[in-house]
């Protein structure tokens, strides 16, 4: 329960404060902009399962893996709207992946298939200690 409040509160709220906070001027279109790359989670119709609780969705789904994030960083760089599409994206790889430890935390076998499960131990173990 407390995950899933977490999760969209990241999804969500955040994109709503930084859109606020940078982007003050013109923070509604921004957020809408930054929620509309919610959108990339349409790559999850791509699995089987298209859902399953216990999947981790970093470098599991096309549009997660680590060379498409390397992409969101270069749309940094570029003018708007990209950059706001690329930190959009980017905050949505956060979240899943904040919620790829939390899982892991609660559940290390759940995620003993995961591709991404080096990096989740690793930030999993840096938050214990």
């Amino acid at each position: 329960m407390v995950q899933t409040v977490i999760h969209y509160f990241l999804h969500l709220g955040v994109p709503l404060i930084i859109a606020y906070l940078f982007f003050r001027n013109d923070y509604k279109r921004v957020y809408l902009i930054l929620l509309a790359t919610m959108l990339v989670d349409l790559d999850h119709l791509l699995a089987t399962p298209i859902f399953s609780p216990n999947r981790c969705s970093i470098n599991f789904h096309p549009l997660h893996t680590y060379y498409a994030m390397v992409v969101y960083v270069v749309m940094l760089f570029l003018p708007k709207p990209y950059r706001i599409i690329g930190l959009g994206l980017l905050l949505h790889m956060l979240t899943d992946l904040n919620d790829c430890v939390m899982t892991y935390l609660n559940c290390p076998q759940c995620l003993s298939e995961a591709p991404a499960l080096r990096l989740v131990d690793w930030l999993a173990k840096a938050i214990k200690s």
